[in-house]
C-alpha cells in the first residue's frame, strides 16, 4: 500500500481543475455511448437537454445549455430550469441540415443566493445594511462585466443599493425589481463556470429520414423506364413518397439463378437483380432492357412530378461476370481450389453472388471505389439509398463512408436493410443510417409487439423504425395463412405503429400468400428471379385502403414521429396505442383486431391525463378510417372489432 505521505495533493494530481469551479455536472441527457456517437434529429425538431447540476453548500446554482451549428465559433444558449432534485432541463431548435453540438455549463449564482437569504433577513426584522452592501458590490460587478445600456442600468442599481439615506428603496430593489436582477444575472463570473467536459453532437436531417411511406417496385415487371406511365400514376394514388427499385444494373450470365431460386438458369430466366454486373458494365451501369442514363434521369423527373422520390439499392456485391473480378480480384476472396469465394449463409448458397473482401490488403483502394458508386449515383439525382446487407461490411467502412457523403451531401438518406441481431442494428444506426429495417415482420402477437415497440421508443435518439410486413425475401407465416383480413391488419399496424413504412408491392396490395414451399418465406414464382403480370385494377386490390391510411399519416402530425404509448385492453387480440405530436395539440389513439378469422370486442383503458383529455368530461373520438364519430368519458371504453370490414379504429381525439 502507498504510503499516505507519498500520494500527490488535489491540486498537483488534477492541474485541470480549478479550485473555483465548485458546480458538479453529471448525467447528461441525451448522449450516446458516452458521446461516441451523435444523437438522430431531422430539421424543425427540437433538442430537449437535461443535467444533474449542484455544488457544495448552500449556495444557488444556475446553469444554461450551449448549443451551436456546424460551422459556427459563437456558442447560442438558453437558461436551463429546475426539474427538482438538482435535474435540470432546456431545449434548441434544430433549424439546418448537418451537424449541431451542445453541452452544459453551470456557476454558482451569488445574487440569487443572496436575495434569498437577504428576503429571510427582512421577514425576521434583522439589520440588512451590510447585507445591502453585499449586494452593491455584487451589481458592481456584474455592471463592470457589461457594457452599453446593460452596463448603465446595473451601474444605477448600484447607486440605490448604497443609498443609506432610503433603506425601503433599496430593499424594494432587491426584492421585487425581478428585470434588474435578471440582468446583473446575464453577467456571472464565467471564469468560475464548470462547463461538461464534452462537447455532444447532433446530427440533423432532412424530413424524410424519420417521415416517408416507401413502395418497392421491379420496373423490369412493367417494361422499359420509359414504360413508367404504367406504374408510376399508380404507386402516387396510394399516397408513396418514396419510390425504391431493387438493382437496376446488368445481371450476371455465369451461374444465374433460374425460376424459383433454380441453381440452373433456362435460356430466357432473368436471373436477380442482385447478382450485379455483366459486359454490359458494373454498379454505374444500367440493365440495358431498362434503358440507358437519360432515361433513368427521365424516370426521376418524371416520379418527381407525382410527388415520388426514387430510392436506389446499393448492393456492395457481384456477379462472376462484373468487371471488378478480372480488374480488381484482389478485392475477392480465393479458395484453396482456386476459386473465388461466393456468398453463403449455411444451408443457404448464393452461387451468383461474390461478396467483397474487406480483409483485403487493398481495402483503401476497395473503399474508395466503393464511395465512388454512391458519388456517380448522387450526381444523378439519388438521394436516397436502401442498403443490403449492411451488417455484413465493417462498421468503420460505414462510418467513414456516410460521413464523407454526408459532409457533401446532407440531404443524403441511407436504409439499412439489416436483418440482423439487435445490438448489430443499433450499431448502424449510430454510425449514420437514418433508418433501419426492423423485426416487425415477426411481431404479431400483443405481448410482442408491445415488448418490441416499447424497446424501440427507448431508442428514439438514434433508432428510426422502418416498418415493412413484407419484402420479395418475407412473406411471413401470418401473410401465407391469414387471407387478405391478415394484410389488412398489417398494414394498419405498419402505418401507425412507426413514422415510416414501406411495403413490397404490387405483391402486398394484391395479397400474395403463396409460398414457394411449406415452412418458406420466399414466395411461389418469386419476382427476384422472374419478371411478374400483375393486374393493377384487380377489385379485391388494398389499394383503396392503403391510399387512406397514407392521406390520415400526412394529415396527423402524431404520425410523424415516433412518440408510442401503449394501452391496456382487457382482450388479448385487442392492442391498444396512442400517439401524438411534439405540442400535443394532435392525439390519435389506435386499437386493431390482431385476430385476421374473428370478432373481437372488449374494453380498453386510456391514460387520459397522457393524453392532455380531462377524465371528467366527453371527448370525441373520431374515427379515420371509418368516418364514424363517437362521444367517450373517461379512460374506459368499448370497442367492437371484425376482420375485413372493420378491423381497426384510428381515433383522433378532442374535447367534445
Amino acid at each position: 500500500m502507498q504510503a499516505v505521505q507519498d500520494l500527490p495533493r488535489a491540486a498537483e494530481a488534477i492541474p485541470n481543475i480549478l479550485g473555483r469551479r465548485r458546480v458538479a455536472i453529471e448525467q447528461v441527457t441525451p448522449q450516446i455511448d458516452g458521446g461516441r456517437f451523435a444523437i438522430k434529429r431531422v430539421a424543425g425538431d427540437s433538442v430537449a437537454v437535461e443535467a444533474d447540476v449542484f455544488a457544495d453548500g448552500h449556495d444557488v446554482v444556475s446553469c444554461r445549455l450551449l448549443y451551436r451549428g456546424e460551422g459556427e465559433q459563437e456558442w447560442a444558449w438558453a437558461p436551463m430550469r429546475p426539474l427538482g432534485n438538482d435535474r435540470w432541463r432546456a431545449e434548441f431548435m434544430v433549424s439546418n441540415l448537418g451537424g449541431y453540438r451542445y453541452t452544459v455549463e453551470g456557476w454558482i449564482d451569488p445574487i440569487q443566493t443572496w436575495r434569498i437569504d437577504l428576503r429571510k433577513r427582512v421577514a425576521a426584522g434583522q439589520d440588512v445594511s451590510v447585507d445591502l452592501q453585499i449586494g452593491a458590490k455584487l451589481m458592481e460587478q456584474a455592471a463592470r462585466r457589461a457594457s452599453g445600456a446593460d452596463a448603465e442600468k446595473l451601474w444605477a442599481a448600484v447607486e440605490v443599493l448604497r443609498d443609506s439615506g432610503d433603506r425601503e428603496r433599496r430593499i424594494a430593489l432587491a426584492l421585487e425589481e425581478e428585470e434588474v436582477i435578471e440582468l446583473a444575472r446575464r453577467y456571472p463570473d464565467w471564469e468560475s463556470a464548470t462547463r461538461f467536459e464534452k462537447e455532444l453532437q447532433v446530427t440533423v436531417e432532412r424530413e424524410k429520414a424519420i417521415f416517408s411511406a416507401w413502395y418497392e417496385l421491379f420496373p423490369r415487371s412493367f417494361g422499359t423506364f420509359r414504360d413508367a406511365h404504367k406504374w408510376l400514376p399508380y404507386v402516387a394514388s396510394m399516397g408513396f413518397d418514396v419510390l425504391y427499385l431493387p438493382p437496376i444494373h446488368p445481371i450476371g450470365r455465369k451461374f444465374r439463378k433460374g425460376r424459383n431460386n433454380a441453381i440452373s438458369a433456362g435460356p430466357d430466366d432473368v436471373g436477380s437483380p442482385w447478382a450485379i454486373g455483366a459486359a454490359e458494365g458494373g454498379h454505374k451501369a444500367i440493365h440495358p432492357e431498362l434503358g440507358d442514363l437519360e432515361d433513368f434521369r427521365w424516370l426521376i423527373a418524371q416520379a418527381k412530378n407525382y410527388g415520388l422520390e426514387i430510392a436506389m439499392d446499393l448492393a456492395y456485391q457481384c456477379s462472376a461476370d462484373h468487371p471488378y473480378l478480372a480488374q480488381h480480384p484482389e478485392w475477392f476472396r480465393a479458395r484453396p481450389d482456386g476459386t473465388i469465394q461466393y456468398a453463403e449463409n449455411p444451408p443457404k448458397k448464393y452461387q451468383d453472388i461474390y461478396p467483397f473482401d474487406f480483409e483485403t490488403e487493398h481495402w483503401r483502394e476497395l473503399w474508395d471505389e466503393l464511395k465512388s458508386i454512391v458519388d456517380f449515383w448522387i450526381g444523378e439525382g439519388i438521394r436516397i439509398f436502401r442498403v443490403d446487407n449492411p451488417h455484413t461490411k465493417p462498421f468503420a467502412f460505414w462510418e467513414w463512408l456516410i460521413r464523407g457523403v454526408q459532409a457533401q451531401h446532407r440531404d443524403v438518406i441511407f436504409l439499412a436493410e439489416a436483418f440482423t441481431r439487435p445490438k448489430i442494428m443499433y450499431r448502424l444506426s449510430k454510425l449514420g443510417f437514418s433508418q433501419s429495417y426492423t423485426y416487425f415482420a415477426w411481431r404479431n402477437t400483443k405481448e410482442e409487439l408491445t415488448a418490441y415497440f416499447t424497446e424501440l421508443t427507448r431508442l428514439a435518439d438514434i433508432f428510426r423504425p422502418n416498418l415493412w410486413p413484407n419484402t420479395p425475401d418475407i412473406l411471413t407465416a401470418l401473410l401465407q395463412t391469414g387471407g387478405r383480413p391478415a394484410f389488412i391488419i398489417r398494414a394498419i399496424l405498419a402505418a401507425t405503429l412507426g413514422a415510416s413504412w414501406g411495403i413490397y408491392g404490387p405483391a402486398f396490395e394484391l395479397a400474395e400468400h403463396r409460398a414457394r414451399e411449406a415452412e418458406s418465406e420466399e414466395y411461389l414464382d418469386s419476382e427476384k428471379y422472374e419478371k411478374k403480370q400483375w393486374d393493377l385494377q384487380s377489385s379485391a386490390s388494398l389499394r383503396s385502403l392503403i391510399a387512406r391510411l397514407n392521406a390520415i399519416r400526412r394529415a396527423n402530425p402524431a404520425l410523424h414521429r415516433n412518440h408510442l404509448q401503449f394501452h391496456p385492453a382487457d382482450n388479448p387480440n385487442l392492442l391498444c396505442y396512442s400517439r401524438h405530436s411534439s405540442d400535443s395539440s394532435n392525439v390519435l389513439a389506435v386499437v386493431v383486431n390482431l385476430d385476421p378469422a374473428h370478432k373481437q370486442w372488449g374494453f380498453v383503458n386510456l391514460d387520459l391525463e397522457a393524453l392532455h383529455m380531462a377524465e371528467d368530461q366527453p371527448y370525441q373520438a373520431a374515427d379515420l378510417l371509418h368516418g364514424e364519430i363517437y362521444t367517450w368519458r373517461g379512460p374506459r371504453n368499448y370497442v367492437e372489432l371484425t376482420p375485413e370490414s372493420k378491423p381497426a379504429h384510428i381515433l383522433r381525439l378532442s374535447g367534445a
